[in-house]
């Protein structure tokens, strides 16, 4: 079986073709809505010794896609990530452990501590020649926490959008 030590250290990039950084909030307590980004880069190094390992993230806030226009724009507002003055967010990890990364999460200026829990997936070999990684995270937010404060209710008092942001990755990189 392999196991994340197996993964060669030195510098993956990521593949953004078989990335994906999406979201999921509650709409009127009732429903999903999902969302990506899809404008990210990714540094990783692997350490030798793993603890020393480093792992960081930064998405344009504006690549923000949920399969409707209206909802899209609204999102790229100062109600939420307000792109025109923040047009990045950022995650840099503090800590990876053997099914947890802790880490600096950034958002509109504010960083607060997030752990994601981790699966990862596995090494392969490409039939390009290259050897690739692949990994799977969730976490959750307090979308409020980070300044994103659109607060809506619905006559029955139900939040038009929940405060709690479920955060899921999946991630595969190609070795340098």
């Amino acid at each position: 079986m392999v196991s994340l030590n197996d993964i060669a250290p030195g510098t993956w990039n990521i593949d953004a073709d078989h990335t994906e950084i999406g979201f999921v909030a509650r709409h009127l307590a009732v429903t999903k809505v999902k969302g990506r980004f899809t404008d990210v880069s990714v540094n990783a190094e692997v350490a030798e010794d793993r603890k020393n390992s480093t792992l960081e993230f930064t998405v344009q806030t504006a690549s923000v896609q949920t399969r409707n226009a209206d909802r899209d724009a609204h999102l790229k507002s100062a109600d939420f990530f307000d792109v025109e003055q923040y047009p990045t967010m950022t995650f840099k990890a503090t800590n990876i452990g053997d099914d947890t990364i802790t880490g600096d999460l950034t958002i509109k200026d504010v960083t607060k501590p997030v752990t994601f829990d981790y699966e990862f997936n596995g090494i392969s070999d490409d039939p390009w020649g290259g050897t690739r990684a692949g990994f799977e995270a969730q976490g959750e937010i307090n979308r409020k926490d980070f300044g994103l404060s659109f607060d809506a209710a619905a006559p029955g008092g139900n939040a038009l959008v929940s405060d709690k942001i479920k955060i899921n990755l999946d991630l595969e990189f190609v070795k340098a």
